[in-house]
């Protein structure tokens, strides 16, 4: 067994209205969800906030971090990435700026002398990203339940265990963006284009077109 580290930190980022983007606040907010950690694991929704996470890193021993990452693989296939690996894989193939902006953060963290010790990465491959509005593909939503598995396998050789809990936490500070009721209370495409409005889309050919 390795040796315990003092400060956990379990990071989901990525942008939820933008469909697969949002599988690493997905599953971080499921761990919330079904668990409990012991005192020095913290879970934390980073969304897109790049260089503002910079802080929490730098206070981090071991950081798993949960994103959607364009490992050029089949559509919903999980990768593990560890170490000094993470950074590279993080902007090899960027799909969205917050990755790049972590790219960053990690970079400024390493800089400032605080960069964590224990580094893992759980990425998905995409199946759709171009959905604004949408929710996860069948194929990524499906690798929630194993990325979580595969994070809990990587805490443990720390002697990290969790414990399920008795009940739903008492405060949820995302509960309206929840993913069930994100997906049931969300409107059907008939009534929210997912893709922008044809009449102003109308007006940005004819400006190009000179008609």
């Amino acid at each position: 067994m390795r040796q315990e580290p003092v400060s956990v930190l379990l990071l989901g980022i990525g942008n939820l209205l933008w469909a697969d983007e949002g599988f690493g606040v997905r599953v971080v907010e499921e761990l919330d969800r079904r668990f409990t950690f012991p005192a020095g694991v913290r879970l934390l929704d980073g969304g897109t906030q790049g260089i503002y996470l910079v802080q929490d890193i730098r206070e981090t021993d071991l950081l798993v971090v949960f994103d959607a990452i364009d490992y050029g693989l089949a559509p919903g296939t999980l990768k593990l990435i560890e170490g000094d690996d993470v950074p590279a894989f993080l902007g090899a193939k960027k799909m969205s700026l917050h990755q790049t902006g972590f790219q960053e953060v990690l970079a400024m963290a390493q800089m400032l002398g605080d960069y964590p010790k224990h580094l893992l990465l759980v990425g998905v491959q995409p199946a759709q990203l171009e959905a604004f509005g949408g929710s996860l593909t069948p194929e990524t939503k499906a690798q929630i339940e194993p990325a979580i598995g595969a994070a809990l396998a990587y805490l443990a050789q720390f002697g990290i265990q969790p414990t399920l809990r008795a009940a739903a936490p008492q405060e949820d500070l995302t509960a309206e963006l929840s993913l069930a009721r994100y997906e049931a209370e969300r409107p059907t495409e008939e009534l929210a284009c997912r893709t922008g409005d044809e009449r102003i889309l109308a007006r940005l050919d004819l400006a190009r077109t000179g008609s």
